[in-house]
């Protein structure tokens, strides 16, 4: 893959909503990664009933290649209690047909930036992840977040709360891959 191929993170909704929506409900997971997360046709409408959630598209030049959904306010409360200055990542997803392509590791680091753009009083970006998905918490922890030991229990087995806490500077990161 040539350096010239970015990867961009972009607020899902309105022009974007209209470009991307087709991409995204076109998403495919084998069925081992599906027990992890939502495909967009789940999490688009979960967008709709919650004002505290945005979508975000995970796009490579003009296509969208993965979807994740950002989450604040009180809504995460029974998720992560200390949640002033939280923004909780939920539902990360890469297409398939995307994977393996270093889109995933260019997209968590671009997201601090991108929370800190968005999100200016946010103080640390959180998420959780099922011990079982080692592919997955490999990837946050490689992206920087870090394993205070905290664990919830979720319908599918034991999660990991991992997090990121930002800085009030943005940290330079390339993107490209």
């Amino acid at each position: 893959m040539s350096q010239d191929q970015h990867i961009s993170l972009l607020r899902y909704g309105g022009k974007q909503e209209e470009h991307y929506r087709s991409q995204l409900l076109s998403f495919r997971l084998p069925a081992e990664q599906e027990q992890f997360t939502g495909l967009p046709e789940e999490t688009l409408q979960d967008l709709r009933e919650d004002s505290g959630k945005a979508g975000v598209i995970i796009a490579h030049e003009e296509r969208a290649v993965g979807f994740f959904i950002l989450h604040t306010g009180e809504g995460i409360s029974n998720f992560y209690p200390d949640h002033t200055g939280a923004v909780l990542l939920r539902a990360f997803l890469m297409d398939y047909a995307s994977q393996g392509r270093g889109f995933a590791k260019a997209a968590m680091l671009l997201l601090p930036d991108f929370v800190r753009r968005h999100y200016p009083e946010a103080r640390q970006i959180v998420l959780a992840v099922n011990e079982r998905n080692t592919a997955a918490s490999q990837l946050y922890l490689r992206a920087g977040f870090q394993d205070h030991g905290l664990r919830r229990s979720g319908t599918k087995g034991t999660q990991l709360i991992l997090q990121y806490g930002l800085s009030a500077e943005p940290v330079e990161v390339s993107a490209d891959v």
